[in-house]
């Protein structure tokens, strides 16, 4: 058998490959990179804009990003101070920067105060120039964080798109996934940020809790619809180590399949297009900028402690933890930080050319528009499948349709895209990615 057909016999559920390479393949650099150096060759015209607040009110069951839980009184104003830090020591080092969108994320961004909120919108544009009403620009929340107070100071500050992690309408669901929030307060929350006239509004759920029935999801997704969220995102539930649900000793029921199919078909016939295996987006619904950002070959710059940034040949962040105590560790370190010491970066990945094909590849090919064949000829001076033949099997199974202008996944590829993705991973990446050890 073929690694694929090793694979393809196996879980659907892989790993999610929304980034490459996979934050764990990063290590210590030899020694410390200027980013003056590091983007110097690069076209800075069209940058996304990243930041990251590493707090929340509570952590999911799920959940394995970094963030820290029910933080300190005070730490979220001194982490703003710090920012602001950071943000001029980019601005200083990179001065002829242009964002052409903007993500703020977390973490739970909207548990900040509203003096916090507006002390993030004050360090975007004083130290930044960068005002969300100029460029496309979307922050997440949760129910429980949101108040009247603070959406509307997001929406006035021209915020234009609002994701909300609500994961199931079912309580019980809810509280399966570690996530003890009330349908009330989702509720309560919805009508809020309807009220405030967001043009886009983005809404998480997860399928795969235990209990969960297809009958359930699409419940969940009915009272969804109920709001007529421009964008509707369906994750699959994860279980990581580290993670509440992870640290239970329990053998979780495989149902996802048969539920991405149930929601995926339920969203078809409401109205809604699928951009990838977990976006959505209603058909009628417009973007209210346009923006020239391209995944596979524009930079992005991210702000904060756990942020990553990206330019073609190296990404970098802070480390990265998951456990409490080492996330409040790394957090302090960025803390207590000197201005120019984000001068530079020392931790992160370098791509070879073989790492920024496969990259270009993976963010393309996962995509339901699939990889355009001239823009990587263009791109990399050669067709794809010169440079990866073993394309050709997808189509052998199903998973893919060739042709001399596009590679496309088809259907049933697209549901074991968390497949394909980590089957394109590079033998490096895969080491780097099974020797890190989370902490």
């Amino acid at each position: 058998m073929t690694q694929l057909q090793t694979m393809l016999a196996e879980t659907p559920f892989v790993s999610y490959s929304y980034a490459y390479p996979h934050k764990s393949a990063y290590r210590p650099f030899a020694s410390p990179l200027p980013l003056r150096e590091i983007w110097e060759p690069e076209d800075r015209t069209d940058l996304s804009l990243y930041v990251h607040l590493p707090f929340c009110e509570y952590r999911c069951g799920f959940c394995n990003l970094f963030t820290l839980s029910n933080p300190q009184t005070d730490l979220a104003t001194q982490y703003l101070q710090q920012l602001r830090v950071e943000a001029r020591q980019v601005r200083d080092q990179l001065p002829d920067f242009h964002f052409s969108q903007l993500a703020i994320g977390g973490g739970t961004p909207t548990y900040l105060e509203p003096d916090e909120l507006a002390q993030l919108f004050d360090i975007l544009q004083q130290e930044l120039h960068t005002s969300p009403e100029q460029i496309p620009a979307s922050i997440e929340g949760s129910p429980a964080t949101l108040t009247a107070e603070k959406v509307t100071l997001i929406r006035a500050q021209g915020v234009d798109r609002i994701s909300l992690g609500i994961q199931s309408f079912d309580e019980q669901e809810a509280l399966h996934l570690g996530r003890p929030q009330k349908r009330k307060e989702i509720l309560q929350a919805l009508d809020l940020v309807r009220s405030a006239g967001f043009p886009t509004l983005n809404l998480d759920l997860i399928y795969g809790a235990d209990g969960q029935t297809a009958a359930s999801f699409r419940d969940s997704l009915q009272q969804a619809l109920a709001f007529r969220p421009e964008e509707i995102y369906l994750y699959p539930l994860y279980v990581r180590p580290l993670t509440g649900l992870g640290r239970k000793q329990q053998q979780w029921d495989d149902h996802r399949l048969a539920l991405y199919r149930a929601g995926r078909d339920f969203l078809l016939e409401h109205g809604y297009t699928q951009h990838s295996l977990r976006m959505f987006r209603l058909e009628d619904s417009t973007q209210p900028h346009d923006t020239q950002y391209c995944c596979q070959t524009d930079g992005m710059i991210g702000l904060g402690c756990g942020a990553r940034s990206y330019t073609s040949r190296t990404h970098y962040s802070s480390e990265f933890a998951v456990g409490r105590s080492s996330v409040a560790a790394i957090i302090a370190h960025y803390l207590e930080q000197e201005p120019e010491s984000f001068a530079s970066v020392d931790y992160g990945f370098q791509l070879n050319h073989d790492e920024q094909r496969r990259r270009f590849l993976i963010l393309s090919l996962l995509q339901t528009t699939g990889l355009s064949r001239d823009f990587y000829a263009d791109t990399f001076g050669a067709d794809v499948l010169d440079h990866f033949p073993a394309l050709e099997e997808l189509a052998e199974h199903g998973l893919a349709r060739i042709t001399a202008d596009t590679i496309i996944l088809t259907s049933t590829g697209l549901e074991r895209s968390d497949t394909i993705g980590p089957w394109l991973y590079s033998k490096q990446v895969l080491q780097c990615m099974e020797t890190f050890q989370c902490q």
